[in-house]
């Protein structure tokens, strides 16, 4: 059986032709991988004598692959992405107990903080580190290892576990129930003071959407107030500014500790759930496939950590 090495082209050579094929552009391809686009070029003309073929239709300011070239770089593709991702499987698993987790500022701050001293004292030898970010990154090309996510499970490029369904109440101050008065209905929040949140990158049910789900025709008779981060929200309701939408996963310890209430106990369940998610088909290290089971159990918070506010 004939080496390996004398059976196919230099690593380098289809390294090139992936990037100069995807691109359809030698110029660009040189751009993106720090070479001359005469490197290329001449790169590109080796590997097509090497394989007998023409790889590649020249044209004015671009290149096109031909038919032989559009099969070859399928597969030349499939395969570099098999080491790529074998690679990154490697380095994961050798780089000991760190583990990161992506989520909204919103879920650290309301989720993961108040249970973090709980997983520590479970997972000792486990360094987990919160990654906060405004928008849904791209866990794979950032090295990340788990993400939260809002959806219904299926979500391009990743695998996911449920976590918690969505479950979403109103909530605010005891201090602001008690200037506001009787709220009766979900009708009647209609002329309360209501925040809102503009989130302007992962979409998420606003008070027009808890209306229409509740049945209740109209818009809110007055502005509110508008903030563009959940955590903030959150604080705003604490400080007695409004009446927020509650997602109860994050919100229900404020209410047992009586720092929140429901002005009504009228829960949506919108048939969404928050996921735990990783790059599909990487086999996680051990110390985040705790980290993630941990998360998926959905643990609650220790009494002890939040002692109840006397009413």
């Amino acid at each position: 059986m004939k080496l390996l090495r004398t059976q196919l082209p230099p690593l380098n050579a289809l390294v090139i032709f992936e990037a100069a094929g995807r691109l359809a552009s030698f110029t660009k391809a040189a751009q993106e991988l720090n070479m001359t686009q005469a490197a290329v070029s001449y790169g590109m003309k080796q590997l097509e004598s090497a394989l007998g073929t023409a790889l590649f239709r020249r044209e004015h300011q671009r290149v096109k692959l031909t038919e032989d070239g559009r099969r070859y770089h399928q597969d030349v593709t499939l395969a570099l992405e098999h080491i790529r991702r074998s690679t990154e499987t490697l380095r994961r698993s050798q780089s000991g107990t760190h583990v990161t987790l992506s989520c909204s500022t919103a879920f650290a701050s309301w989720w993961m903080l108040p249970r973090l001293a709980l997983f520590r004292q479970e997972n000792p030898g486990i360094d987990l580190r919160l990654q906060t970010t405004d928008k849904d990154i791209d866990l794979d090309a950032e090295g990340v290892s788990l993400g939260i996510r809002r959806g219904d499970g299926r979500y391009l490029g990743l695998d996911a576990v449920e976590m918690v369904g969505e479950a979403i109440i109103p909530i605010c101050s005891p201090a602001y129930l008690e200037r506001a008065g009787q709220i009766d209905s979900v009708a009647d929040l209609r002329k309360q003071r209501l925040i809102h949140l503009d989130e302007p990158f992962r979409p998420r049910p606003s008070w027009d959407d808890f209306f229409r789900a509740m049945g209740v025709a109209g818009a809110p008779d007055n502005a509110g107030l508008h903030l563009n981060d959940y955590a903030l929200v959150v604080g705003a309701a604490l400080e007695g500014q409004g009446i927020a939408l509650g997602w109860r996963h994050q919100t229900d310890h404020l209410v047992r500790r009586g720092l929140l209430v429901h002005p009504i106990e009228r829960p949506w369940i919108t048939g969404f759930a928050f996921h735990v998610v990783w790059p599909h088909g990487i086999q996680l290290a051990p110390e985040a496939e705790t980290v993630r089971n941990w998360l998926a159990g959905n643990p609650a918070i220790p009494e002890p950590a939040w002692p109840a506010v006397a009413r």
